[in-house]
């Protein structure tokens, strides 16, 4: 099996925790489920639609706003971005609204919940993507067009579970989400960053990482 980022050789294993063949590739850190695995949109939605998350939880919010803060924390001596777009917002767009409420103003896009073909036509100085990438099936396909939308200068920050190694792979709770069929780490971002000709500015080593567009 070849990586669906860089294209190598991969290794394979059974996460005996979900008896899923899985693939790790040593040259960028993906590990991804096999894609026999994927679920299309329509059964992958059956499980969002599980999801009970309301603008009136202070823990929602509070995970929003350490998102926000990590970005800000991040930018340096960078502008202030003026414009946004939530990439796969959910049915929610209280991430939208509260990088509106400083000043960032932000709209909400889902492919399932708000799918406003036309957002996607637009250019903007941040686009976040929160809970997300571990679902994407064609992460190139994804990224450059969220590349497309973002502005020479702009910053791309991104929120998903950092995975630790194959050793520890099963005994990990995000690949037990069905949904959840790629893996991440700082070193798979910077593959992505030298395909696309933008940078890695900021991690946290955890789940959040900022790109920028140069």
């Amino acid at each position: 099996m070849r990586c669906l980022i860089c294209e190598s050789e991969c290794s394979n294993f059974v996460d005996e925790s979900t008896d899923s063949l899985t693939h790790h590739c040593s040259e960028c850190d993906l590990i991804f489920k096999d894609p026999s695995l994927f679920q299309d949109l329509p059964t992958q939605k059956l499980r969002y639609d599980l999801h009970q998350n309301s603008a009136d939880d202070m823990g929602y919010r509070a995970y929003f706003q350490k998102f926000i803060e990590f970005v800000l924390s991040s930018m340096g001596e960078r502008d202030y971005p003026k414009s946004g777009l939530d990439f796969g917002s959910g049915r929610s767009s209280l991430l939208a609204d509260m990088m509106s409420d400083i000043g960032i103003t932000t709209l909400p896009y889902d492919p399932v919940y708000r799918a406003d073909e036309e957002l996607l036509d637009g250019r903007y100085d941040i686009v976040t993507s929160v809970e997300v990438f571990e679902h994407l099936t064609d992460p190139i396909s994804s990224l450059k067009q969220i590349i497309s939308m973002t502005s020479s200068g702009g910053l791309i920050a991104i929120r998903t579970e950092f995975h630790h190694g194959v050793d520890g792979h099963a005994k990990w709770y995000y690949p037990k989400d069905p949904t959840h069929i790629l893996f991440y780490t700082p070193k798979t971002f910077e593959k992505l960053s030298e395909i696309f000709g933008c940078k890695v500015i900021a991690h946290n080593e955890k789940n959040m990482i900022l790109l920028e567009m140069i």
